[in-house]
């Protein structure tokens, strides 16, 4: 397995999607891993689960925890050695939090999306991004389980536009959705669904 210049790799809970991320830079001499999950409070949880990740990730590999909405974009602009960030949904759990926009008017997430589809787009170097796929037929019943189905699937569609390669995890299984030599069309509109 080789990362391509861009790479996004979806699945669900649980699908073996950050294992096979990492396994696209294993071999490399230097990785960046972008960790976008917060800590909080309390939530020991959580905070093994973060730990347990760190863990098992090789030692020589750097790790940068993002801890704002804004970080992400702007951690891109360094593209000194191959860059893995894992994962956009807590991302975007994390720009929600900020920007108070649990219950705000749709689209105040909007220019932390741009600027980080912007930044992916600029991105010169190896990437890797996961991301999870999520609204695959169940209808959340809250609107903050709606808005966040909502905003991860078109930050996905548009990542998935800018990327050279995309993969699906089912079942641990990878699924190529793109050629692997696949040249993103400048020509297509952006932020579609």
């Amino acid at each position: 397995m080789a990362v391509t210049h861009r790479t996004l790799v979806l699945g669900g809970a649980r699908s073996g999607k950050s294992g096979h991320a990492e396994a696209l830079l294993v071999g490399r001499s230097a990785v960046r891993y972008i960790a976008t999950g917060r800590r909080s409070p309390g939530d020991t949880d959580w905070d093994d689960r973060i730990d347990r990740h760190r863990r098992t990730r090789p030692s020589h590999w750097s790790t940068l925890e993002i801890s704002a909405h804004g970080d992400l974009a702007a951690a891109l602009t360094d593209h000194s050695v191959p860059t893995l960030v894992d994962d956009l949904g807590t991302w975007l759990t994390g720009a929600l939090d900020d920007l108070e926009a649990w219950d705000a008017p749709r689209g105040t997430v909007q220019p932390a999306v741009d600027a980080l589809v912007d930044a992916v787009d600029r991105h010169p170097g190896p990437l890797v991004m996961v991301s999870p796929e999520v609204g695959l037929g169940v209808i959340p019943e809250t609107r903050a389980g709606r808005l966040f189905r909502d905003e991860i699937g078109s930050v996905n569609a548009r990542l998935a536009q800018t990327c050279d390669a995309v993969t699906l995890l089912v079942a641990g299984l990878p699924l190529s959705l793109t050629h692997p030599t696949h040249t993103p069309s400048t020509d297509r509109p952006r932020g579609t669904s």
